[in-house]
């Protein structure tokens, strides 16, 4: 139960960290982490729902994508945080329904304020891009709290 609320490598090893860690999860897919050396403090939400994202798209790339790459990139920008994981699989297939995993990653970014995107990649595969707005994940999460 615990793990379902916050994930223990998220306190161990910071987002960048839990993130790398999710390349042992691609079975024989290579994962490339493009992302600042360090993030600053960011709201618990935040990283909770990225870590999250990723995870699911990970997980996706894993048992789906048939990809001999992964590519995680993590941009700080001022008012938010963007999450692009990109693989160079057979892509989505056109007549593909949104599953669970699509739709969890969805609600998590909608949840904060932010979006969640799922397109071709350029040259095959699959890219998820989740954007989520900084200011306004701390004021849902301080509203939460207040409630």
């Amino acid at each position: 139960l615990v793990y379902d609320l916050r994930p223990p490598l998220l306190d161990e090893h910071g987002l960048l960290g839990a993130i790398r860690h999710l390349s042992g999860t691609l079975g024989g897919a290579t994962l490339t982490l493009d992302a600042p050396a360090t993030l600053p403090p960011l709201p618990a939400a935040v990283e909770v729902a990225i870590y999250r994202i990723a995870a699911e798209a990970v997980q996706n790339v894993a048992k789906h994508a048939g990809a001999s790459a992964c590519t995680i990139q993590v941009t700080l920008g001022e008012a938010a945080l963007t999450l692009r994981v990109a693989d160079d699989g057979v892509g989505l297939p056109s007549d593909h329904a949104a599953g669970v995993g699509l739709l969890s990653m969805r609600e998590r970014a909608a949840e904060l304020g932010g979006q969640l995107i799922v397109e071709p990649a350029a040259g095959g595969g699959t890219c998820v891009i989740a954007t989520i707005p900084l200011l306004s994940a701390e004021r849902r999460a301080s509203e939460r709290v207040s409630e």
